[in-house]
C-alpha cells in the first residue's frame, strides 16, 4: 500500500485565508419547540390471545417501553398565514409482566399504548412546487377543481423522541366502554395479531417522553467553502494479533468496583440508557 501523506492542520490554515461561496439545497427549520410530556392513563391495548390474562391479573409491572413508531401530519391553520399544525401519535411497545396471583411467577406479555398531540408551529409560506428527476409523476385529484386556486406546499416536520420511561402501571376494572384505537398493520403484525379492546379489567400506564418539533423547507443557502473535506489520517489495514489487540483494552475498574451516587456524573459513561 503507497504511503500517503495528509496535513490537517496545514491544508486548515491555508483554507481559513479564502473560501469560495457555494450555493447548497439544504433543509432549512423555521420554528421548533421541545416537550417533556407525562403521559397519564394510557390504555395498553393486547391480542385476543392475551386478554384472558388481563381479565385475571391481580397486579402489572412495566418492565420496558419503546417507541415502536409515529405518524406525523402537517395542515395549515385556518386565519393564521404561515401557521401549520403538527399532529403526532406515537405508538409505545410496553413489555409487562403481569401476576394473576400471590406468589405465581408473572406471565410476560407485550402490548400497545397509543398517545397523540397537537402543536403549532411557523413554518412559512411556500406557494411553490417541487419536482425532482428520477420520481414518479404524482397528481393531485383537487388540482382538477379549478376554482381551488394555487395551494401552497406544506413544511416537512420531523419529531426526534427520546428513550421513553414507565412511570407507573396498575390493573383496573374497565367501567365504560373502551374502543380501540387506529393502529398501523406494521405494529400489529409485530405482536402477532389484530388488538382487542379489555372486556372486565385494563391495564393503565404512565409513560414520560421528551421530544422536539420542527418545521422545515428546502431552501438554497449561500454559505462559505473552504475546501473539499480531506481525510486526516492514512487507513491502517493491518491485521493484530488477538492477544495483543487484547492487551491494549484498559482493565475493567468500574465493572468490578461500580461508582457509587456521588462519584459518578450524568454524561460520562456510567450509566447505561440503553438497559432503560
Amino acid at each position: 500500500m503507497p504511503e500517503t501523506s495528509f496535513e490537517p492542520e496545514q491544508t486548515a490554515a491555508e483554507n481559513a485565508m479564502s473560501f469560495d461561496p457555494v450555493c447548497l439545497d439544504v433543509p432549512r427549520i423555521y420554528d421548533s419547540c421541545g416537550a417533556k410530556d407525562c403521559l397519564r392513563d394510557l390504555t395498553v391495548f393486547f391480542t385476543e390471545e392475551n386478554r384472558a390474562l388481563i381479565d385475571a391479573a391481580t397486579s402489572v409491572r412495566i418492565t420496558r417501553v419503546n417507541v415502536l413508531t409515529a405518524t406525523v401530519d402537517v395542515d395549515a391553520v385556518a386565519f393564521h398565514r404561515g401557521y401549520y399544525a403538527v399532529d403526532e401519535t406515537f405508538y409505545f411497545l410496553c413489555c409487562c409482566e403481569v401476576y394473576s396471583c400471590a406468589g405465581a411467577l408473572p406471565a410476560n406479555i407485550s402490548g400497545i399504548a397509543v398517545s397523540s398531540k397537537r402543536v403549532v408551529l411557523y413554518g412559512s409560506d411556500g406557494c411553490v412546487k417541487r419536482f425532482s428527476s428520477g420520481e414518479a409523476p404524482v397528481v393531485d385529484p383537487a388540482e382538477l377543481d379549478c376554482c381551488s386556486g394555487f395551494a401552497g406546499s406544506l413544511p416537512s416536520a420531523t419529531v426526534q423522541v427520546s428513550s421513553p420511561m414507565a412511570l407507573a402501571a396498575r390493573v383496573e376494572p374497565v367501567t365504560a366502554p373502551v374502543i380501540v384505537p387506529y393502529v398501523p398493520e406494521a405494529v400489529t403484525d409485530l405482536l402477532g395479531g389484530a388488538l382487542v379492546a379489555p372486556e372486565t379489567q385494563q391495564i393503565v400506564t404512565t409513560i414520560g417522553i421528551f421530544s422536539i418539533t420542527a418545521l422545515s423547507r428546502d431552501v438554497q443557502l449561500m454559505l462559505p467553502s473552504y475546501d473539499f473535506c480531506m481525510p486526516g489520517k492514512a487507513c491502517d489495514d493491518r491485521e493484530d494479533d488477538p492477544c495483543e489487540a487484547f492487551g491494549k483494552i484498559d482493565f475493567p475498574t468500574d465493572s468490578f468496583f461500580p461508582p457509587s451516587a456521588k462519584d459518578a456524573e450524568p454524561g460520562d459513561g456510567s450509566f447505561d440508557c440503553r438497559c432503560g
